[in-house]
């Protein structure tokens, strides 16, 4: 390397031994380009020092001690000044040059525990959901049902019920779908049409019952929401909203907290739908043998946006009969007044 400009041609006295036994000798102390050249009072060359090899011995102390490497024998003594700032700089210089192996060293540390942060952070609470989810057993998923809809019901009001229409109910579970039959719950108020609870509970809004004149418009929102339930495991979506502490603690302790039930019941009310794909619902229509046709309508009177569910009716008017009409009017009337 090339020294400062400053300190080219920079002179001074010093004292140097060859070897520790050797006899001290004062010298001429140069410093040139890349070297400390030292001399005798003649100028004849004794010996040459590499700048970036230097090593002080006594750091802070005057005279200041050189030696020319780790294992050298000789030495250098220095008392100038400016001599010694010199040296120093260029070997701060050199130090700042010089590759550093820790240095890669703490950087893979460092990204080692960013990633480790980052599976921690955005990978491992989603598998711990899913897997909480997975392995709730039904029990469970019930408990948890039957825990948010008494919670719903603070919103909603409480579920309508009477004798005949829960056994309206009941029929109309066994019409439509195949065991283990989903309990059916009609609410007065709360959800805009049709919602599911984890365990299997199908929630309806009255108005499914009391504004059709036949129960096929309601069967087929049955039919859908059932669907998005085998789409979309409703317990699953529970947990991602209530996050992986929550879960967590389910999966530990086999319960949910009462704060969490609470606040999920508020926003399950308020959720929207998730659409559900045509082509399979349209095959829930042909296995439970009922016609589509009344369901798109009542999803949209122009039929413009459910003009598929409309013109691949599987079933049109051939359909089975989806309760009788002493069960239907008992169903209309489960609200009461």
């Amino acid at each position: 390397m090339t020294a400062l400009k400053q300190y080219q041609r920079l002179e001074c006295p010093g004292v140097w031994r060859a070897d520790s036994d050797a006899q001290r000798r004062n010298v001429i102390v140069t410093f040139g380009d890349a070297s400390l050249v030292i001399t005798d009072r003649s100028e004849s060359p004794l010996t040459h020092w590499s700048l970036p090899a230097l090593i002080r011995q006594n750091p802070g102390e005057i005279p200041a001690l050189f030696i020319p490497g780790p294992d050298a024998t000789e030495s250098l003594e220095i008392d100038d000044e400016t001599m010694i700032e010199a040296i120093e700089t260029i070997q701060q210089a050199v130090s700042r040059r010089r590759p550093r192996p820790g240095r890669l060293r703490t950087l893979l540390s460092l990204a080692g525990i960013l990633l480790i942060a980052g599976v921690l952070i955005f990978i491992l609470p989603g598998v711990l959901i899913r897997h909480t989810a997975t392995v709730a057993p039904a029990p469970l998923r019930a408990e948890i049902g039957q825990a948010l809809l008494d919670r719903i019901g603070r919103v909603s009001g409480t579920a309508c019920s009477t004798r005949a229409g829960t056994r309206s109910l009941n029929r109309l579970s066994r019409r439509l779908f195949s065991a283990p039959y989903p309990k059916i719950t009609v609410l007065p108020a709360g959800i805009a049409t049709t919602s599911q609870l984890p365990g299997g509970t199908l929630l309806v809004n009255r108005s499914l019952v009391e504004d059709f004149e036949d129960p096929e418009v309601l069967a087929g929102y049955l039919l859908a929401e059932k669907q998005r339930g085998l789409d979309h495991d409703p317990l699953l979506l529970m947990l991602e909203r209530v996050g992986p502490i929550a879960s967590f603690r389910l999966l530990t302790t086999g319960h949910l907290p009462d704060t969490v039930l609470d606040s999920y019941a508020e926003t399950l009310v308020t959720l929207p739908n998730i659409d559900v794909s045509e082509d399979t619902l349209l095959a829930q229509f042909k296995d439970a043998n009922l016609s589509s046709r009344p369901y798109a309508y009542a999803v949209d009177v122009s039929g413009e946006t459910t003009l598929t569910l409309i013109e691949a009716d599987p079933v049109g008017e051939n359909g089975t009969l989806v309760l009788s009409d002493a069960d239907w009017v008992q169903l209309q009337a489960i609200c009461g007044e």
